[in-house]
């Protein structure tokens, strides 16, 4: 499936942004034009089901297929957050990106974890921008409104899809490309222990203090200087 696509700057290197579950590719309104300063052509998608992009069947593998019919392979930088991230690393191999950042990935939400089923994100298909601010205080006013017009997109069909394969869920045994995950400090996502885990498999991982799981949206300037070397 071709997902909807938005684009910022016209660099010679191209980065891609893969959104997560509930939102759409306005999460990255201020990550784009700040890669595009550096020298980027930026491509976020919407996945299925979510913004613009087609409806249909749901689930992580079709995420990840999706991201192969649309995106170009071998481009210098892809990021992915959440549901992003992991559609990305079953992607990733086919898509060979030169760096991969894995951005909160949701790679750990199975039965043992402390992680909610996904479906219940459904009960936030109807928030409003002031309930968005008071469950996640440290967003801009302007976040906020985004995420309440992309929850009207959102079909939820993609929340019960994910619920039942949660399980079959985990992290890439090794990285494909040279891979950077980003933890967040207050997040539920990456225990120390899983962390610990994805370093021994090679995987360079950084924590984003102040920042619960949308990161780039809890502490901009700490998700941008967390990319040091991997942009």
């Amino acid at each position: 499936m071709q997902l909807h696509r938005h684009e910022w700057g016209s660099g010679d290197r191209v980065a891609v942004l893969i959104h997560g579950i509930m939102s759409d590719h306005r999460t990255w309104h201020r990550v784009g034009p700040a890669l595009a300063g550096h020298g980027y052509r930026v491509i976020a998608v919407d996945l299925r089901g979510h913004g613009r992009s087609p409806r249909g069947e749901y689930g992580a593998e079709i995420f990840a297929q999706d991201l192969i019919d649309t995106l170009p392979s071998g481009t210098a930088l892809a990021i992915g957050h959440s549901l992003g991230g992991l559609a990305l690393s079953l992607a990733v191999e086919r898509l060979r990106p030169q760096r991969a950042v894995y951005s909160d990935p949701l790679w750990h939400f199975g039965a043992g974890d402390n992680a909610p089923d996904p479906a219940l994100f459904t009960v936030f298909r109807h928030a409003t921008t002031r309930m968005i601010k008071v469950f996640n205080p440290r967003w801009e006013h302007a976040d906020a409104e985004l995420e309440a017009a992309a929850l009207r997109l959102w079909d939820v069909g993609t929340a019960s899809a994910l619920s039942s394969e949660r399980e079959r869920w985990g992290p890439p045994r090794s990285p494909a490309v040279p891979s950077l995950v980003q933890a967040a400090g207050q997040g539920f996502l990456l225990t120390q222990q899983q962390k610990t885990s994805l370093v021994e498999c090679g995987f360079t991982v950084r924590t984003v203090e102040g920042a619960g799981h949308t990161i780039h949206r809890d502490n901009f300037e700490g998700f941008m200087e967390s990319l040091t070397g991997w942009c």
